[in-house]
């Protein structure tokens, strides 16, 4: 199993802290976001990683070579400052054979989530990690889902059938792979790709009963956009160092 991460960003919300390192380098705790990423994603049945890089590569670069948490590599897309993470995708592409898993960089996860994806994948060609909250703004990348299979999803849809929202994560099987390369090329060559993100694709193919979903309820993750959610994100890492501790005494 291969797992994709999409890098390529410089996440300008951040800023000063972005002005020279890109999101994923950032520290949350005592290790950077990517760090984060890589040391869950070895805790799952992957066997490598690709990260997408861009702004920055540098910084992921040292960060990959650095870590020991599982087998990746870098990829690096030289159009990152022209384009959103469609365009990352398309750059990518030659990696999406299938099967696979997509994550954003800048999604911190707990590896259950992972754990819990891979083993509900087997369901439909795509399968989107989608949570729920009290509320969504504006900001959130809300899902519209019907009996599991996604509808919609996507920042603009009506508030009133929002079902919950992605947190970045999703796995293909090899057929799933096949349509999403296929779309994401119509939309490069044909569309307004280098503009949108990924999910827009996805939007698309779900109206072709190709995508399910994996409700992650319970389980923490964490998205980083802005220096609160760096706070925000803190804490969360902060209680999976308390689980780890807890699990420990206990023996389980």
């Amino acid at each position: 199993m291969k797992a994709i991460i999409l890098s390529a960003g410089q996440g300008r919300r951040l800023l000063p802290l972005t002005s020279e390192k890109p999101k994923a380098a950032l520290p949350v705790g005592d290790r950077t976001v990517l760090e984060w990423q890589l040391r869950e994603i070895g805790r799952c049945a992957v066997d490598e990683v690709v990260v997408v890089t861009g702004f920055g590569a540098d910084h992921i670069d040292r960060i990959v070579a650095a870590q020991h948490d599982v087998a990746a590599r870098t990829l690096y897309n030289p159009f990152f400052a022209r384009c959103d993470n469609l365009g990352t995708c398309w750059v990518a592409r030659h990696e999406m054979e299938g099967p696979f898993i997509v994550l954003n960089g800048d999604t911190l996860f707990e590896f259950a989530i992972l754990e819990r994806l891979l083993a509900n994948a087997s369901r439909a060609p795509i399968t989107l990690v989608t949570d729920t909250k009290a509320s969504y703004d504006d900001d959130d990348m809300k899902v519209v889902v019907s009996a599991g299979r996604l509808q919609r999803v996507g920042k603009r849809l009506d508030r009133t059938d929002i079902s919950g929202e992605s947190i970045g994560m999703m796995h293909f099987d090899a057929a799933g792979a096949a349509r999403f390369r296929a779309q994401i090329e119509h939309m490069m060559r044909y569309g307004t790709g280098l503009e949108q993100w990924y999910l827009a694709a996805i939007d698309a193919l779900a109206s072709e009963d190709l995508v399910t979903t994996c409700p992650i309820d319970g389980l923490s993750w964490s998205e980083i956009d802005t220096q609160d959610d760096l706070v925000r994100a803190a804490s969360v890492v902060s209680g999976w160092y308390r689980d780890n501790q807890a699990r420990a005494s206990t023996g389980a």
